[in-house]
């Protein structure tokens, strides 16, 4: 399994809110939409998914129009 350290940033839907919701954990996977599919499960989801550099996967949940990003690194 790899280690990754993830960033899930939640946006604020609040009127006049710009801030969101940011959380750091590091988590072993070795399939990252999987472990998101795991945390959002019971939900309808749709996830898309990029890899910006080596190491570095984005995976990206559309929850009714809310998109949840999870930007995993690797340790």
């Amino acid at each position: 399994m790899k280690t990754y350290e993830v960033v899930r940033e939640i946006p604020n839907l609040c009127a006049n809110n710009q801030m969101r919701d940011v959380f750091f954990e590091e988590v072993e996977t070795d399939d990252p939409v999987a472990y998101v599919k795991s945390i959002l499960k019971g939900k309808s989801v749709e996830i898309t998914t990029d890899f910006p550099a080596p190491g570095r996967i984005n995976v990206y949940a559309n929850i009714a129009g809310m998109v949840q990003k999870f930007l995993f690194t690797e340790v």
